[in-house]
């Protein structure tokens, strides 16, 4: 009788076993069908605690760890959610509750927030396997290539995209901004209008098209194409400076001022490229207009901020004579009439000549004289001088030297000088050494200034 006994309590217990085991399994796709449901009306709380719950008693339970990380997300806990998703990973149970195509995208998602490309990209690329009719994977495993460097395969990638889908833009931007940086520009823009075919909010495609239609001297479909890019204000700053740069390169200076004051009123970083170049070219414009006060203030802003930038330095050393020596202030910033004088002053008093013809030129003036008072200028014993005055920035070149040449050839005059605000370049010494012409340099000039002041003043 007492092993019967034994028998039936040992299969009693089997059968309590069985029939736990047998709740647990019928209970859990109901408590999983609840969790999905409560994720769908948003009641994450209920979510998380209902997952945890799961969890507690199967660490394996894939469906839980997913709606968990779901959870997760919603809730703004992005490392949480990642953590569940790698466990969902690792278990590897995929389903009707957990679709894998949808896993690996949201997976890859966080991945590449947390800036773990790599394993984003792995992702990525098991998406193409496995779900090969989507342009989109294709799309993000070549814009992901090129994240890492890997130029070629991510166009490859891109191009696969393309030819699943024309209307995917973001593979053609993505390929446009390869095209574009590896110096292929007109394949760039080609891609780039593609873009915004598809996406006419594509700020950062007409960036890159206004950049294009600039350097191929298309300046006029540049500005529009920056206007459009302008309405964006990631973009706002780049474009205005870009803009400028167009109206400079067209010599519209006002225009270019107006753009350019425009773009340094936009700047919160000083430091960002496009603040460092917006106020240089503000510079240069200020410096060709004569305003050297307001030239002066922008390369200072840029000095405090970033001293080796370009050639700011030297622009503030060259006119450091312009902010403590008046005469040379005068000469850098006064009206063309004024100029006239001053430079007739030089003429008639530090180089004591008589002149005899004046005339302006381009960023000067130009005065035929000879030495002494005498009216007959073209005598054998009074022999003129062709002497032109110039206020640049820049190091004149042997080009200066070759002009003034031709032009004493063209009036029948053998002698020549040359004062400039600035220096002369080694090939324009070079050029000018046995050759009768005499270059006076800004040091020169400051010197002349100074001696003609009390005649310019009379």
């Amino acid at each position: 009788m007492s092993f019967v006994v034994v028998l039936i309590l040992i299969l009693g217990v089997g059968v309590a076993f069985l029939s736990v085991f047998i709740i647990r399994m019928l209970a859990s796709p109901r408590q999983s069908k609840a969790i999905a449901e409560a994720l769908k009306q948003g009641r994450s709380a209920v979510v998380v605690r209902s997952a945890k719950a799961l969890i507690s008693k199967d660490p394996r339970n894939a469906a839980a760890h997913w709606y968990l990380a779901q959870a997760y997300q919603a809730e703004g806990k992005p490392e949480l959610a990642l953590m569940e998703y790698k466990e969902v990973g690792r278990i590897g149970q995929f389903g009707l509750e957990v679709p894998e195509v949808e896993f690996r995208i949201k997976i890859a998602s966080l991945y590449e927030r947390f800036n773990q490309v790599e394993d984003a990209l792995k992702e990525h690329i098991l998406l193409t396997k496995i779900d090969s009719r989507s342009a989109a994977h294709f799309m993000d495993a070549g814009r992901l290539f090129e994240a890492r460097g890997k130029t070629d395969v991510a166009v490859n990638y891109l191009r696969k995209a393309i030819e699943m889908d024309e209307r995917i833009h973001q593979a053609h931007h993505t390929l446009g901004l390869i095209l574009y940086r590896t110096k292929h520009p007109m394949e760039a823009k080609s891609e780039l209008e593609l873009s915004i075919k598809w996406n006419p909010e594509d700020h950062e495609a007409y960036y890159y098209v206004g950049k294009i239609l600039k350097e191929m001297s298309d300046y006029t479909a540049a500005l529009l194409a920056f206007e459009k890019s302008a309405r964006s204000q990631e973009f706002k700053l780049k474009c205005l400076v870009e803009r400028g740069g167009c109206y400079m390169s067209q010599g519209a200076l006002d225009k270019a001022v107006s753009e350019l004051e425009r773009a340094v009123k936009q700047i919160k970083d000083e430091g960002a490229p496009e603040s460092l170049y917006g106020r240089y070219f503000l510079a240069m414009c200020y410096e060709k207009s004569r305003s050297l006060d307001q030239a002066i203030e922008q390369w200072e802003r840029i000095y405090a901020k970033k001293p080796g930038f370009r050639d700011v330095a030297e622009k503030l050393t060259q006119y450091q004579e312009y902010r403590t020596d008046d005469h040379m202030k005068d000469y850098l910033t006064c009206g063309k009439e004024e100029f006239s004088e001053i430079c007739k002053a030089v003429v008639q008093g530090p180089m004591k000549l008589s002149i005899r013809d004046i005339s302006e030129i381009q960023n000067g003036v130009e005065i035929i004289a000879v030495e002494g008072d005498s009216d007959k200028w073209m005598s054998a014993k009074k022999i003129p001088t062709l002497v032109r005055f110039l206020r640049v920035s820049d190091n004149l070149d042997d080009g200066a030297v070759r002009s003034l040449i031709d032009q004493m050839k063209k009036l029948g005059v053998v002698r020549g000088t040359i004062v400039t605000s600035s220096g002369f370049s080694r090939a324009a010494l070079e050029y000018a050494e046995n050759r009768s012409v005499e270059l006076l340099t800004k040091d020169r000039l400051q010197e002349m200034l100074g001696k003609a002041a009390p005649a310019a003043r009379r």
